[in-house]
Formats: C-alpha cells, sequence, structure tokens
C-alpha cells in the first residue's frame, strides 16, 4: 500500500484502523473478565523441541490435558467472550441451574435459587438473555499447574510408545500477573530412539506360520527400524484381516492371540523383537473354516422372521420371503459368500456394501456365527450367515435447495424437486427423476467487466439396475464382488449462461464396476447429446464486443476501394446479409495484402469473432463411447499420503459415420459437414487425466499437488471439438486468478481480449500447487499457485498463435497465486480464495509478469463449496 493511495483516502484507512484498534481492546480486556484474583487464564500451549522434530510431534498436543478456549470469530474465542457478557453476578446461580435435568428448568427452579443463594430482589426475572450466553459460551479455562505437570508426563508416555525411550519432557509456566493471563511451554528432547535389534517370530501352528511366511515381505516391521507402538499395532491389524482373508474365522478376536514381545534387559537401544501368535495357552490348531447356509429374509417388521416368512433357495442361497414383491435373482446378485466355500471375511464386508448401494433395503440385522454346536467337530469350522432386509418406503419424494458454484454461473441458488420410485420391475430397479434450476449471474457477452443473470434448468431421469443390462451371464469375468451395475439415463436443460444459451437434450447408457475401495470403472456404451442453439440471429446483440470488432472491419473494408464499397451500399441496403459480407472479407486477398500490422492483428480478431459465432451458434449431435478408470485414496486412513487417479477416454461420431450422409452449407469460416436428421454431428477422440498426491505432515498440515492433461483431437466431420466439449481456464476450480472465460488463453494470443475471452481450444495443461493450513476445527487457511492455459494441437487458424509447441509451451501458461480461508461446518466447507495475476502470457512481451501492477485490495474473489481438488 503506497503513502500516495492512504493520502488519497485517509478517511476509509482511519476507519479501518480504529475497528482493528477497538476490536483488540475488547478482545483483550473482555476475555480475563470472569478470572478470579490470583488466577491466570490459560491462553495457549507451546512445544519446543532441543532436538529436531519428528513426524509425529504434531499429534503431542492431543497429550496436553489442559488447553485454552477454543478460538471461532476472527480468531477469538468468541465462545468465552459470549460467557463473559452474561452478568457475573448470576454465574454461580446459573452454573448450578444446568446441572439440573431439562424438564425441571423453570422459573419456580431459578425462583428457588434466588432464595439459596439471597437474592431476593432477582425472584420472578427470567434471566433469559444470560442463560443464552451461559448456553453458547464457556468458561475461561484457568491454569491448573498440576495439570502441567501431568500433560508433561503424559507427552512422554506418548514418546515412549513411539520407540523413543529416553526422551525428556520439561514444562515452564509463562505467568502475567497484570493482565492475569498464562502459558505453558512443553519443553521435548526425543534422544536417541529404541530400536529392532533383531525380529523373530514363534508361530506353533503350521498353517499360520505358511501364510505369514508367504506374505512375510508385506510385513510392517523389519530389523532396525524404531520400535514404534504403532506401527506394532498396525502390523496387528494386518495379520488379523490376513488370517481372515485366508478362511481363519473370528481370528484374533479377543485381540489377544497377536502379539509382541520385547527383550530389553540386555539393552534399551538395540532389543530383539518377537512375535507370538497363539490360539490359547495349549496352541490348539486353528482350522480353516468354510461358509455353511447362507440365509436371506426379506420382512416388513424384524419379528416377521421367521414364523411369516416362506422358504425359498436360488444357488445356494436360501431365501426366506412374506411375498414375491423381490424376485430372489435381484438379491442373490448382491450376497458375495457361498456355500461350502472357504470362509472370507471381506465378502461379508462387500456384501454389506451391496445390499445398502441397492437402495432398496435397511439392514435389520447381519450375522455370522458357527453353527450350533460349533465348538466341537465337525461343526466348529462351518460358519452359517443371516441378513435380515427390511424394504424401504415405494416412493421417496424430497424438495431441496442448494448453494453451489459452477465455472460457468458462479455462485447460485438451486431448487429441486426429485422422486425416487423403488423396485420398479421387482428387480430392485430405481427410478430417479428430478427437476432442477440453478439460477446465478455470468461475466456479460456485452460488458466483460459486469456480471448478469442467467440460469439452467434441467429434467432428468435414470434407471438404475443393480445388475449389468447384457444378454449373456457375464459373473465369469465381472464377479459379484466387483459390485456391477447399469444405468440408463434420459434428460433435457435449458440453458441461458453465455450469450444466446443452449437447449440440450441427452441419453446414455452405463456401466459402472468397483472391483474394491480404491477402483471405480464406468463405461458409458453411448451417450448421446443434441445441442441446439437459441437466437442465432442475435448473436451480436448478445456478442456486443464481437459486433464492435465487427463494425470497425466492416467500415475499413468499405473504404478499400470501388468494389468494396459497393459492397457496403449493398449490405446498407439490406441485399446483403451480415454472413455474406464477412465471407466476403475473409476471402479479398488484396484486402488483406494492402493491411499494416494493425489492419492485420485487427482482421485476426474479427477471423476470432467469426469462429466464436460458428462455434457459439453451432447444432451439434454428439454420440460418443466414454471409459472412466478411478483410483483414489482419499478419505482412507491406511494412506495418510493419499494419491488420486481419474483417466477418461472418450470417442465420438464413429458409428454416426456408417449412416447415410449429407452434407450442410457450413459456417462463415468452417466447411460444410455431413449430417443426421439436418444436424451435423461431431467426430473426436477426447483424453482427460487428473492426477492428485496428498502430503501430510505437522499433524494436519497438507500440501496438494494436482497435474490436469486434456486433450482433444477432432477428426472426420469435425473441423473443431464442439464448445460443449472443448477447455476454457479460469473458475474456483481451475486457475483462480482468472474468472471462467476471464480472458486468459489460448496459448499467448494477443486476440483483442473483447474476442479472446470467450475463446475455446482442445489442449489444457492445469498445474495446481495448495498448501492448508487448520486453525482449529473450524476455520483452515490456504497458500496456492495455480498454473496452466489452452492450446490448439496445431494452427487451425492462422494468425492465433495459439498452437502447441514443445519448445514455447512453458513461456505460454497463466501463473496466478493467492491465499483462502475455509469455514468447516457441519458436513459443508464453505470457501474463498483471494487470488493475483502473477504471470499473464496474453500481455505483450516485456509487460507479462504483473508484479508492478499489483493491487492487493482488488484480488479476483472466488467463493465456492467444497475443496478445488
Amino acid at each position: 500500500m503506497s503513502c500516495k493511495h492512504y493520502k488519497n483516502s485517509p478517511q476509509k484507512y482511519y476507519k479501518i484502523i480504529s475497528f482493528a484498534t477497538f476490536v483488540g481492546l475488547l478482545y483483550a480486556c473482555s476475555t480475563t473478565k470472569k478470572v478470579p484474583e490470583g488466577e491466570y487464564l490459560l491462553t495457549k500451549n507451546t512445544l519446543g523441541f532441543e532436538d529436531k522434530k519428528e513426524f509425529f510431534d504434531e499429534e503431542l498436543k492431543d497429550y496436553i490435558q489442559q488447553k485454552p478456549n477454543k478460538k471461532q470469530f476472527l480468531f477469538m474465542p468468541l465462545s468465552l467472550l459470549l460467557y463473559n457478557m452474561a452478568d457475573p453476578k448470576y454465574d454461580t446461580i446459573l452454573n448450578e441451574y444446568m446441572t439440573y435435568p431439562g424438564e425441571m428448568r423453570n422459573q419456580k427452579l431459578r425462583d428457588s435459587l434466588f432464595l439459596k443463594y439471597d437474592m431476593k430482589s432477582s425472584v420472578g426475572k427470567s434471566l433469559l438473555f444470560d442463560r443464552l450466553l451461559h448456553n453458547w459460551g464457556t468458561p475461561p479455562v484457568i491454569l491448573d499447574q498440576t495439570r502441567s505437570e501431568k500433560s508433561a508426563e503424559s507427552i512422554k508416555k506418548r514418546l515412549t510408545y513411539r520407540g523413543y525411550w529416553d526422551a525428556d519432557v520439561t514444562f515452564k509456566h509463562t505467568l502475567d500477573s497484570a493482565s492475569k493471563k498464562a502459558s505453558v511451554n512443553y519443553s521435548i528432547k526425543h534422544n536417541e530412539p529404541t530400536r529392532i535389534k533383531d525380529y523373530f517370530y514363534n508361530i506353533p501352528d503350521q498353517g499360520i506360520k505358511g501364510y505369514y511366511n508367504y506374505n512375510l515381505n508385506r510385513s510392517l516391521v523389519r530389523s532396525g527400524q524404531i520400535l514404534d507402538q504403532t506401527v506394532l499395532e498396525r502390523e496387528v491389524t494386518r495379520i488379523t484381516d490376513l488370517m481372515r482373508e485366508f478362511g481363519f474365522y473370528r481370528f484374533n478376536a479377543s485381540n489377544d492371540e497377536v502379539y509382541f514381545v520385547a527383550d530389553s534387559l540386555k539393552s534399551r537401544k538395540q532389543v530383539p523383537l518377537t512375535l507370538e501368535i497363539h490360539k490359547d495357552s495349549l496352541d490348539t490348531p486353528y482350522k480353516i473354516s468354510t461358509f455353511g447356509n447362507i440365509d436371506v429374509a426379506i420382512v416388513d417388521e424384524p419379528g416377521d422372521y421367521p414364523k411369516n416368512t416362506k422358504k425359498d433357495s436360488l444357488r445356494r442361497i436360501r431365501f426366506h420371503t412374506m411375498n414375491d414383491k423381490y424376485k430372489l435373482s435381484s438379491i442373490w446378485r448382491a450376497i458375495i459368500p457361498d456355500s461350502k466355500k472357504v470362509f472370507d471375511q471381506t465378502k461379508l464386508d462387500v456384501t454389506k456394501r451391496n445390499l445398502l448401494a441397492m437402495n432398496n433395503f435397511s439392514i435389520v440385522k447381519a450375522r455370522d456365527s458357527l453353527r450350533q454346536g460349533g465348538m466341537s467337530s465337525p461343526n466348529d469350522s462351518i460358519v452359517d450367515v443371516l441378513y435380515v432386509l427390511k424394504p424401504l418406503p415405494k416412493y421417496e419424494f424430497k424438495l431441496g435447495t442448494d448453494i453451489n458454484y459452477s465455472q460457468v454461473l458462479n455462485l447460485g441458488i438451486s431448487p429441486s424437486v426429485d422422486l425416487t420410485t423403488r423396485n420398479v420391475f421387482r428387480g430392485a430397479e430405481n427410478l430417479s427423476t428430478s427437476l432442477s434450476g440453478t439460477f446465478g449471474s455470468i461475466r456479460s457477452t456485452k460488458d466483460i467487466d459486469k456480471r448478469v443473470a442467467a440460469y439452467e434448468i434441467s429434467a432428468q431421469a435414470s434407471l438404475n439396475f443393480p445388475r449389468l443390462l447384457l444378454p449373456f451371464n457375464y459373473y465369469k469375468f465381472i464377479p459379484k464382488r466387483y459390485t456391477p451395475t447399469s444405468s440408463i439415463l434420459l434428460g433435457a436443460s435449458i440453458q441461458n449462461n453465455i450469450g444466446l444459451g443452449r437447449l440440450i437434450f441427452n441419453t446414455g447408457l452405463n456401466y459402472q464396476a468397483s472391483v474394491n475401495d480404491q477402483v471405480y470403472h464406468k463405461l458409458t456404451l453411448f451417450n448421446t447429446q443434441v445441442s441446439l442453439t437459441k437466437n442465432k440471429d442475435a448473436y451480436y446483440d448478445y456478442f456486443v464486443n464481437d459486433g464492435r470488432v465487427k463494425d470497425e472491419v466492416f467500415g475499413n473494408y468499405f473504404m478499400f476501394d470501388p468494389e468494396t464499397q459497393q459492397t457496403g451500399q449493398d449490405y446498407k441496403d439490406g441485399k446483403l446479409s451480415v454472413d455474406e459480407v464477412s465471407k466476403k472479407i475473409i476471402e479479398n486477398d488484396a484486402y488483406r495484402a494492402s493491411l499494416n500490422q494493425q489492419g492485420t492483428d485487427l482482421l485476426t480478431a474479427f477471423r476470432g469473432t467469426l469462429v466464436n459465432k460458428d462455434r457459439q451458434t453451432q447444432d451439434v449431435l454428439i454420440s460418443s463411447m466414454i471409459y472412466n478408470f478411478v483410483y483414489s485414496e482419499i478419505g482412507k486412513k491406511e494412506y495418510p499420503n493419499a494419491f488420486y487417479f481419474n483417466g477418461k477416454v472418450e470417442l465420438a461420431g464413429n458409428i454416426l459415420s456408417l449412416f447415410n450422409k449429407k452434407d450442410n452449407s457450413g459456417g462463415i469460416v468452417t466447411g460444410p459437414q455431413r449430417t443426421i436428421f439436418g444436424l451435423p454431428y461431431a467426430q473426436f477422440v477426447k483424453f482427460d487425466i487428473d492426477t492428485r498426491k496428498y502430503f501430510r505432515f505437522n499433524g494436519n498440515q497438507t500440501l496438494v499437488l494436482r497435474q490436469f492433461i486434456g486433450v482433444g483431437i477432432p477428426y472426420g466431420n469435425s473441423q473443431d471439438m464442439p464448445i460443449i466439449k472443448s477447455y476454457f481456464n479460469g473458475g474456483s476450480n481451475d486457475i483462480r486468478a482468472w474468472v471462467a472465460f476471464g480472458g486468459l488463453g489460448p496459448a499467448d494470443s494477443q486476440v483483442d481480449e473483447r474476442v479472446r475471452t470467450y475463446m475455446t481450444d482442445n489442449l489444457k495443461l492445469t498445474t495446481n500447487i495448495e498448501y492448508r493450513i487448520p486453525f482449529n476445527k473450524t476455520y483452515e487457511g490456504a497458500l496456492f499457485t495455480d498454473i496452466g492455459n489452452t492450446w490448439s494441437l496445431r494452427n487451425y487458424n492462422d494468425g492465433y498463435g495459439d498452437e502447441f509447441k514443445f519448445n514455447k509451451f512453458w513461456k505460454q501458461v497463466g501463473i496466478g497465486s493467492g491465499f483462502g480461508l475455509r469455514l468447516n461446518i457441519a458436513y459443508i466447507t464453505a470457501r474463498i480464495d483471494l487470488a493475483y495475476k502473477i504471470y499473464d502470457p496474453n500481455k505483450p512481451e516485456g509487460d507479462r509478469w504483473r508484479f508492478k501492477y499489483f493491487q492487493p485490495f482488488k484480488p479476483t474473489l472466488n467463493i465456492a463449496f467444497g475443496y478445488p481438488f
């Protein structure tokens, strides 16, 4: 902020400084209002490390027994401030008042407390405001020095648990008598850790020993490692899950069959470690179990099984039903265990997932147990399984309103009406129908510095099947455990967003399969979209900036020679249309050769407007096949540094090219295209790759790296990618220093921004780096840098400078950086990001780095919900 700026607006900054000073004084004075004399408000705990920090040190904060009041509003303890606002003379009464059950808290109780504490003048007072402040607030945390000592002991125990047996932990209080505040500093010295000298295992059971040896390379424990108990716990869990997968029913169920013994008699630094696996003190042999009876009951009420059900069976699964509302085959597909096959715990887990995913049942009971009399042979290794299911209501109706953000519509409100009809054809099929709208604002095509109202209204229907819709048995190559499903989609939407708006009709057939919790496949066998543009003749009414470029070029052209002057007169007389004149200008080689550099740049921009016009007003039919593969470790505890990969391939137009073909007349700068039912169809292949890597450190801080690569290759009947399948820059989930359709790209094109704003392209590279810093459970800060742009694969439009070249693309990316705040409320994350342009490739050479134009009070504001990636 320059002095000149301050001098020009002294009142504005005076108000800001005064307000900040007032808030600071209020905060400083009010937090200790109810701290008794001689006591101290605990304001901060700090951890200091005398030697190097370890990766787990952030978790040591959890072992401090006394923590300061939580900070919420403007990083101040709002709950403490509320508590302090209540009248102090009522604190004792209200504290006792809240110990009574809710049904007893009334005026009679309050009056009795007033009399108890000799406050007869307060009898009859409701104390509503004070009670609200007490309920919403929290009392000040008064320093308890004995708890600091216990905290130090807890921290030391945790360090020992982590393998640092000789760690030292001390603490020191910093007391400020004047302000009645205190802080505690814990000083930690790890010292040398205790390591595993040799690793042994004692497993008397030869079957268990054989399976363990076979998977020994997956062990988490190695000689030379720090003797970290958390690692040993994870190893016990791994062994338990492994043995249950191999058929050992309820292996280590009481959590006392697998344990480690460390021999520290000779040394505290190099300790031999032995893994022990014993079923009991007698080392009774383990047995591999098999599935016995698999029973599935479908009942109206839990008490209906078994007395009100009739028995049936299908492929070794016994069904118990009260009616024939559901085909047995539809339920059979969800049940993974099979009678007389080796027991596997994961099959039970997947079955639960399958039943819930069907969205037709609630699971009243899911029980697996040894067969009656199973303590002795032969029943001691037969596991019977029972599922009791209760159908969900036939119809489910929902009304909702969401606040959302999209790259096109910005912040908007989305009312919706949804109806789910279950079990449509008795095979657990669900029909989901919805009518929804999104209403918001977009960047105006008439003035790119303004926003105008926009909307999207859509109607969608989806018929979901808990199986693959195929004319043959597919279970040999797609097992039931993959939870294969199908869906048929049909929808229509009307959009009034960029310029003219569109009518879009879509339909598709999708197949999905989940290999496990990380891997997901989706195949869209056919995805058909029909995009119809509204108000084509009003193009220049909506895209006013394109119209201004057109008028300037027309004016220059009509003055070129007598022939073009006659063209101008014909245009004014209505004998020639705008498109006809535009085509004459593009095809006039003599006029183009006569232009100077300024005129050539203007003609290039004009050609860009024509490309925009052809693409924005194009009606197109897209029929494609899409394959989507997702691998995600996000949200899995076993993957703290999660990895995410989403790859998609789309192939469009090949089937349509086999039908009868008829050419249309084409556009001004695009050639004729073959059509079906009067609509040109698109042909292209498109690849999208989205990879993300999350690094967690210092406890809960996260560094996220994201790389997006998108390539669309038009061919055959398409010279360019359809605009609804093309790439653009900007928005809250992309390069945040530019708004969506905000003028970045393509490449380092110098085409007039008024035209470039709405240009899209068929190759996109975007790199995002974000560092997330939680302040507390509610607030989280972020620092980020976004890098990327769009390009053409080849020079489709001479003069644009938008083609991708390996030797220069890295100089053509836009770079934006900034910071953000996330607010976590319940299950919703609200996000505000402030971004600044660092490098703008669309500016002239020598003027692309934007530091000298930096305006801290004029960032690009992004408001959204959820993380950007």
